[in-house]
């Protein structure tokens, strides 16, 4: 029998540190958000928490237990501390050096995560144990015995609800007083020793062996099932029946496409058409908007205050391509609406439970591709940003993986801003047809990309490892905060980029260098690509940001046929990855690797489009 673990006092400990650990899909996030009152991303997929999100623990006034700050640490989803991948060595890193470790455990996968559970216990780690989504256990008729657990862990265990913040302020006050290292397994050598034996992969299966049949003997003797009784409630319930059919090929596929369409007449119907129609021309440049001027021209009256019209200084910030008129139209009256219905609706199916089924079905395709299905997780990112989506590669097991999966993006994929300019113009440029070729052509070139890196580089996808977690109604206020902390995220991160590049365009055009790179260019694009010389200023502008490309291009559209306009649609998504993306590329992926991607983003690029135009010119009947 184990003896009597002693508690710990807050001042005995003089705190920190607070680490929040647990599996994938627990609630950690949750828990960090009501501590420090900061805002992490709360998605049902795991690889959202790659760096360490850090915030100061928000206490009551309280002379009794009142120290120096302390820091909370939000730690990757994990199953134990392996180190078999970059998201567990993170963690581990930072678990094994906090004062304080809450683990957070699922109610309804109480089995499963109590694993990891022992294992912080056998690592010597001053824990307290949240046992979280009782609701969804309840629901289940599954009853936990959380003292009981206590008792037999050696650790504080309480029950709680963190979505409602149900038990979170007592979880936070037990981490404060009586945090304890618990009961380790029977017979064990040592925290130190337990470490290094855990190194040696045939004491580590050992142990992993004694471990498992340790915990399943702790959770029968705590958890209650109670399905099978009189009131029938052995019968699943309608959410795990979803997340089974989203399982199923002949009902997931038909889904999918349902979900793409849906993206397409939210994002590019509803929100480009009739949203951006309001802020673009009605508030931005006062068309059909009564007695209001508009802002740009606003901005232009005042402009002429202090300049002439057609000089230098009037050019540079109110011209056409101004640093006033022309970033405060697009980030405010095309690109904010924009990325905020895209957030929204990702946010829907991140909150839902249906990004990782996702997961699970484009496993066998992205095999094939030298990934599996969890690089589902860094291309979404990627469509929100391309920089972020490139960090998360992190959570992929091997480097071969990385590399793969970072060249996709790079070249393949499109970021919200851009894509939500793509959609809206997309109805120019030939409606539901020039949607279908540009995907079809993006969808051809990711797979022969993917294909051509996997056989070239060697070693072989790893086997997908993912938890599922149960289908939800999102919520509301989730939804919300996540949508709008993102998009305040990419006009923050925009805004500068979007004016440094305004005024590297508006000093281009008044210094006329603009039509003398037009003039150099235009040989080759017209010769290529059949387009005008003057995109070339919208490939010169998306080396900059890769919307502001696509911005620069939405003020062209007009004068480009719908050929033309498809062609430069995709051009302008293969081309090289924005300043920032390039950056991080360069910065994850090494100085050699970096830059053979990025040249070879300009060769895909503009010999996709040179293939395309040709295709097009030739049936062009179908426009």
């Amino acid at each position: 029998m184990h003896a009597a673990n002693p508690v710990v006092t807050h001042q005995e400990l003089a705190i920190k540190t607070i680490a929040l650990a647990g599996n994938p899909n627990v609630g950690k996030s949750l828990f960090f958000n009501a501590f420090t009152g900061l805002y992490v991303n709360v998605s049902n997929f795991p690889g959202t928490t790659v760096d360490i999100p850090r915030g100061q623990l928000q206490q009551k006034p309280d002379p009794a237990t009142s120290t120096a700050e302390i820091t909370v640490m939000d730690t990757p989803g994990v199953y134990g501390l392996s180190g078999l991948s970059e998201e567990e060595r993170i963690a581990e890193k930072t678990i094994l050096n906090a004062d304080v470790v809450i683990n957070v455990v699922s109610a309804t996968q109480l089995s499963r995560d109590l694993f990891f559970t022992q294992q912080l216990i056998d690592y010597g780690v001053k824990l307290v144990v949240a046992v979280n989504q009782m609701d969804e256990a309840k629901a289940r008729n599954i009853s936990i015995d959380t003292e009981k657990l206590s008792a037999l862990l050696g650790v504080p265990v309480l029950p709680t609800v963190a979505v409602l913040k149900e038990g979170v302020e007592a979880v936070k006050e037990s981490a404060l007083k009586a945090a304890s290292t618990g009961f380790p397994l029977p017979d064990s050598p040592g925290s130190e020793a337990i470490k290094q034996l855990e190194n040696n992969m045939g004491d580590r299966l050992k142990i992993y062996g004694l471990r498992r049949q340790y915990v399943n003997g702790l959770v029968a003797q705590v958890v209650k099932n109670n399905n099978a009784s009189a009131t029938g409630a052995n019968k699943p319930v309608f959410s795990q029946k979803a997340g089974q059919w989203l399982l199923n090929p002949f009902v997931a596929v038909p889904v999918m496409l349902v979900i793409l369409l849906l993206l397409y007449q939210v994002v590019g119907i509803w929100v480009a058409g009739d949203l951006v129609t309001i802020t673009e021309s009605q508030f931005m440049l006062g068309e059909n908007a009564g007695s209001w001027p508009g802002l740009v021209p606003l901005i232009q009256f005042a402009i002429s205050k202090l300049a002439q019209p057609d000089t230098f200084l009037y050019n540079l910030l109110a011209g056409e391509f101004g640093v006033l008129t022309m970033s405060v139209r697009y980030i405010l009256g095309v690109l904010f609406p924009l990325v905020l219905g895209f957030y929204i609706y990702i946010s829907i199916l991140e909150d839902c439970g249906y990004l990782p089924r996702l997961a699970a079905m484009s496993d066998g395709l992205l095999c094939k591709l030298g990934l599996n299905g969890r690089a589902v997780i860094p291309l979404i990112l990627g469509l929100g940003c391309v920089t972020m989506a490139t960090v998360s590669t992190r959570v992929l097991n091997s480097n071969r993986e990385r590399t793969i999966a970072s060249t996709i993006l790079a070249i393949t994929i499109p970021c919200s801003a851009q894509l939500g300019v793509l959609i809206a113009l997309m109805a120019k440029a030939g409606g539901f047809k020039a949607w279908f070729i540009y995907c079809v052509v993006l969808f051809c070139i990711l797979v022969g990309l993917g294909t051509i890196l996997n056989k070239m580089l060697p070693g072989r996808s790893s086997s997908l490892v993912l938890d599922l977690p149960p289908m939800r109604m999102p919520e509301l206020k989730n939804i919300a905060k996540k949508t709008w902390i993102r998009t305040l995220v990419f006009v923050n991160e925009a805004a500068p980029l979007f004016f440094l590049g305004s005024l590297l365009v508006a000093v281009l055009q008044s210094l006329n260098w603009l039509t003398q790179i037009q003039n150099a260019l235009g040989p080759m694009i017209n010769t290529l690509l059949f387009l005008p010389a003057e995109t070339a200023q919208v490939f010169v502008m998306g080396l900059v940001r890769r919307d502001f490309g696509a911005a620069g291009l939405y003020v062209m559209a007009d004068r480009l046929t719908e050929i033309q306009l498809l062609t430069c649609l995709i051009v302008i998504t293969l081309f090289v990855p924005c300043f920032a993306s390039a950056t991080v590329i360069w910065k994850e992926r090494g100085f050699k690797e970096s830059t053979i991607v990025l040249l070879g983003s300009w060769v895909i690029a503009f010999g996709s489009g040179a293939l395309l135009a040709r295709g097009l010119a030739f049936i062009g009947t179908l426009f």
